[in-house]
């Protein structure tokens, strides 16, 4: 399953997916992950909760991103939760291209795995195949 939550930079996404992590951690069974790039988010959240930099890994594009998640659930069946602060810094800004990776991590992740993503964006600006996500 996937959730886009979106706004303009400022209106508070990362506080709001801080908070959902945070919160998380009461209510699941299985391991959640923490994906950004840089490391502003590493000391706001729980301790339990696997965090990755998406530059130690060299991960740049949405092609890219699509490859690091898959990895990660390949080898990590646990994985409940994936939350990403900041997708357009690490993918940039082709909402079309936004959008067909969605469409595969869809599909990929079915029931078994939510990705929450924060996106510095109006829905106004962005394709249904984007804003579908949305919520």
């Amino acid at each position: 399953m996937i959730k886009l939550i979106t706004g303009e930079k400022g209106t508070g996404k990362t506080k709001i997916i801080i908070d959902m992590m945070n919160e998380a951690i009461a209510s699941t069974n299985g391991s959640l992950v923490c994906i950004e790039k840089g490391s502003n988010l590493r000391t706001q959240i729980n301790y339990k909760i696997r965090w990755c930099d998406t530059e130690y890994y060299k991960v740049d594009g949405f092609d890219a991103f699509y490859g690091f998640v898959s990895g990660m659930l390949a080898g990590n069946y646990d994985i409940e939760k994936i939350f990403v602060d900041g997708i357009l810094k690490i993918g940039g800004k082709d909402f079309d291209a936004f959008g067909k990776m969605l469409d595969k991590l869809a599909v990929l992740t079915g029931d078994a795995t939510t990705i929450v993503f924060t996106v510095s964006a109006n829905n106004s600006e962005m394709p249904a195949s984007v804003t579908k996500y949305v919520g």
